[in-house]
């Protein structure tokens, strides 16, 4: 018994000792699991993270883009506004310009219709005139006569036709009818009337001061023609259009004063009327 016992014992602490070995491979083999799948969790968890923060990222920037679209839209909404008032404003204006052109237009007609039965008149005394063998030359030949008749006639006729383009309302085309017609026959009795027509012409295209230019010809070659009145009123008219009001108020009361008793002195007067 005693010679067998030292070799259970250490049999005994032999298979202790491989017990404990293989315990503590077990524990190692263990750990090295844990520790293993702590990474794996923590990789996850870092992974969710960053995905978190890029989420929070696009976030911020899908925000941002939404602030900076509805600046834009504000904006736009702005200049949108903006541009309504504008056109609103443009609208009034035209408005307001097409009412005075119609004022303008409806007044030069009334005119036209006024002067053309003179000038018809005056047309016809001058073609009866030239004819009438008591106011021609008496030295004169008969041939001579009908030449100076066909002269005027074709005068006459040029004139005519430039009132024609001007009454269809193409104002520039009968600007050049009768600035033709002033430069090819400027000592022509109807070569005031001509500067009339062309400065009404040029005064509905808005060229008010080559027009007044040309009204004042008319004044100083004539001025008692019977188109002076008109001329005057027209001058002022334009310098009511090229907002110089103290010119248009000069020239209408000149206008009362030297032609008091013409039709054109009574408009005169009731502009002055309203300038007060």
């Amino acid at each position: 018994m005693s010679t067998s016992m030292p070799y259970f014992r250490v049999a005994v602490l032999a298979a202790a000792c491989f017990a404990g070995t293989a315990a503590q491979a077990q524990l190692f083999g263990g750990d090295d699991q844990a520790r293993q799948a702590i990474l794996d969790l923590r990789q996850r968890f870092d992974a969710a993270v960053n995905a978190q923060n890029r989420l929070v990222d696009e976030n911020t920037q899908m925000r941002r883009s939404m602030l900076d679209l509805q600046q834009q839209i504000e904006a736009m909404r702005a200049e949108l506004a903006r541009s309504r008032g504008q056109d609103e404003q443009f609208a009034r204006e035209l408005s307001e310009l097409q009412k005075r052109q119609g004022g303008s237009q409806q007044e030069l007609d009334e005119r036209m219709r006024k002067l053309e039965a003179a000038e018809v008149a005056r047309a016809a005394s001058a073609a009866a005139a030239a004819t009438s063998p008591s106011a021609s030359d008496p030295g004169a030949t008969p041939g001579a006569n009908a030449n100076a008749a066909a002269s005027d006639a074709a005068e006459k006729q040029e004139y005519d036709a430039a009132l024609a383009v001007f009454r269809s309302g193409d104002f520039k085309a009968s600007q050049t009818g009768f600035a033709n017609f002033i430069k090819r026959y400027p000592r022509s009795q109807l070569a005031p009337s001509a500067l009339f027509w062309l400065g009404n012409a040029q005064y509905a295209t808005r060229n008010y001061k080559e027009a007044i230019t040309n009204f004042r010809s008319l004044l100083t070659a004539v001025p008692n023609h019977t188109r002076a009145p008109e001329a005057l009123l027209s001058i002022a008219n334009c310098q009511v259009e090229l907002k110089d009001t103290r010119a248009a108020r000069a020239t209408l009361e000149s206008l009362v004063k030297t032609y008091p008793q013409s039709e054109a002195a009574q408009a005169a007067r009731d502009r002055i009327a309203k300038m007060k």
